[in-house]
């Protein structure tokens, strides 16, 4: 039945259909008109459609079926819009459908996640744990690591290792470089990037927050912890609004510790620091429908994988950490739209290595782009995943290393853009732009020196003698 006019006839394989006798309309009553209002005012109807009787039915020789209802609809312009919309967006979800499954066949959602938080929050040790329950670190390899740390006298700092692996990080107890990982569930697949938490590895924070799709909040628990975290100057505020300045839309706030002895899983505890967050995190520019707390033991594995024993945790009754993850709603994926790559790092191995988080569009191997801004054509040769397995195609959301046949390393830098030939990146030599500044201590003037993070760029400048606003919107965490 069409839904533009319900009373429309209705085909029905294995009946016949056939228009009504001149005899049956010209003894029925006037028949159903539609009122259309496309842009002004609506009319009245005439006194003939005021006093509409039921459409003819169908003869009883050619169909049994009861007569469609009769109804009246009034279209407008906004309506249409709506519907068009409507349809468009629908039509584009199977049509996105379609192209992953002919590139990639039959695969996971991808997501990538990033481990904020203020230091010693806990972060490395959560990651590791995920990495060791879900099989991204056999048990093996977890024993090696607890005997190494209790070796160095760090033996609950073994979880962490798994992220941790330079000498630096795992004497020191301290993420300085973003560790990436990888694991897999049922449902989906998921690039872990954990980020440092002292205020001296802003920088690299930036770089990994830039590539990641949801945020988790690490919060410590233990008394003292949080408040130190969350007052002026820790690196909670500075997280949550560093992660919404390079477009992070949705976070999870994980509570952790909260098995410690100064918490021991009280629902005091927690309901405390969820009140002192949200209104924070709203004034962040967060959708307050894009923040879940979950309570957790990152050391121990509660609520990590397997819910909350009723002997520990009498009062939560939602998900575990994993079952959000695998169930929240997916972020939008711009598989159709032209290629972009940001190039978060580089490297030389049997040709030039490309590293970065695939933002829109999608690449098979062999096929032509463009390096921007230099303009160098290339060609990609080789793509691999993850977990360094060769692979023949990848689309957005996914953090690949391409190899490239028509440059050379040293003629890429981070923060270039591996872009369509038909719709590359626009290359400008200068651009003004307008500062927000959160907190800062010392005078901002001409000749004042900062940092400037785009994507995975960055870069050092000045503002000059004379500055002005305008309509790009660069947020400057000083």
């Amino acid at each position: 039945m069409s839904k533009l006019n319900a009373s429309a006839f209705e085909f029905v394989p294995g009946k016949p259909f056939s228009l009504p006798s001149r005899q049956a309309a010209d003894q029925a009553s006037p028949s159903q008109t539609i009122s259309l209002n496309i842009g002004g005012p609506s009319k009245p109807t005439s006194a003939s459609s005021s006093h509409q009787s039921p459409a003819p039915s169908h003869p009883a020789s050619h169909s049994s079926s009861p007569a469609p209802p009769v109804s009246k609809k009034v279209f407008t312009t906004e309506k249409s819009k709506s519907d068009t919309t409507a349809i468009v967006r629908e039509v584009q979800s199977v049509a996105d459908e379609a192209v992953l499954k002919d590139l990639f066949g039959d695969v996971k959602e991808h997501l990538n996640i990033v481990f904020i938080g203020h230091v010693d929050a806990g972060k490395s040790t959560l990651g590791g744990n995920l990495l060791y329950i879900t099989g991204g670190v056999d048990k093996r390899t977890m024993e090696k690591y607890e005997h190494e740390a209790k070796e160095a006298g760090r033996e609950t700092w073994y979880l962490s290792w798994a992220l941790d692996s330079t000498p630096q990080e795992r004497s020191k107890g301290k993420t300085v470089e973003v560790g990436r990982a990888y694991f897999e569930t049922p449902n989906r697949r998921y690039t872990i990037l954990d980020a440092p938490g002292h205020k001296t590895y802003v920088p690299s924070m930036i770089s990994g927050a830039a590539q990641a799709d949801v945020a988790i909040l690490v919060i410590s628990a233990r008394k003292g912890e949080f408040e130190t975290g969350f007052e002026r100057g820790g690196q909670t505020r500075e997280h949550v609004m560093l992660v919404k300045t390079v477009g992070v839309s949705k976070v999870v706030v994980v509570i952790n510790k909260m098995d410690d002895v100064t918490v021991n899983w009280e629902e005091a505890r927690y309901a405390e620091i969820k009140d002192k967050l949200v209104p924070f995190i709203k004034s962040a520019g967060f959708n307050p429908k894009d923040i879940t707390f979950i309570p957790i033991s990152g050391y121990v594995g509660i609520n990590l994988k397997d819910p909350i024993p009723a002997s520990t945790c009498t009062w939560w009754k939602g998900p575990t950490l994993l079952d959000h993850l695998d169930h929240m709603p997916m972020v939008n994926r711009k598989i159709n739209a032209p290629l972009m790559m940001p190039v978060s790092e580089k490297y030389k191995d049997m040709g030039t290595i490309a590293v970065g988080k695939i933002e829109s569009g999608h690449i098979r191997k062999g096929d032509t782009a463009v390096l921007m801004p230099t303009r160098t054509n290339v060609e990609i040769t080789a793509i691999y995943n993850e977990v360094e397995h060769e692979i023949s195609s990848a689309m957005c959301g996914d953090n690949v290393r391409v190899r490239l046949r028509g440059v050379e390393d040293e003629d890429v830098t981070p923060g270039f853009v591996l872009t369509s030939p038909r719709n590359p990146v626009h290359a400008v030599r200068q651009f003004e732009a307008q500062l927000a500044i959160l907190e800062h201590k010392n005078i901002i003037c001409a000749g004042y020196s900062a940092v400037m993070h785009v994507h995975t760029l960055s870069e050092e400048i000045t503002l000059p003698v004379r500055s002005t606003l305008s309509h790009i919107s660069v947020i400057a965490m000083m």
